[in-house]
């Protein structure tokens, strides 16, 4: 019998360059981060992602979205949470090198949850 490994949901903001390079991989997998933006980091909470994204675009005139996706539970918790502000703005560090395994981890295709568009 097989055992299916426990999904931990997690989300992330992105621009239209980075959601460009995501559909391309077919929705599976995350492009390399730019150096400013080590470690990858992703949000467990939707409602801090959303209020991230929806900021990061308002001071920007560029779209931004909200992705949603799956990644083993037991795999995430190999990487360290650090807190980032009010006690729920929590963020889970992948560091930049270890990116390639991570998207081998993706349960499912990632998808867009949001869409913040530049006024």
């Amino acid at each position: 019998m097989r055992h299916e490994p426990e999904a931990l949901l997690l989300y992330r903001p992105v621009n239209q360059q980075e959601l460009d390079l995501i559909a391309a991989s077919g929705w599976l997998e995350f492009p390399p981060g730019v150096p400013e933006q080590t470690p990858f980091y992703l949000v467990p909470e939707e409602h801090h992602d959303t209020r991230l994204a929806d900021d990061w675009q308002s001071s920007s005139r560029d779209a931004g979205y909200l992705l949603r996706f799956a990644v083993d539970a037991e795999y995430a918790a190999t990487f360290p949470v650090q807190n980032v502000g009010l006690r729920e703005h929590n963020e889970l560090w992948v560091p930049a090198e270890e990116l390639p395994e991570f998207n081998r981890q993706i349960m499912g295709q990632i998808e867009v949850i949001a869409v913040f568009k530049a006024e």
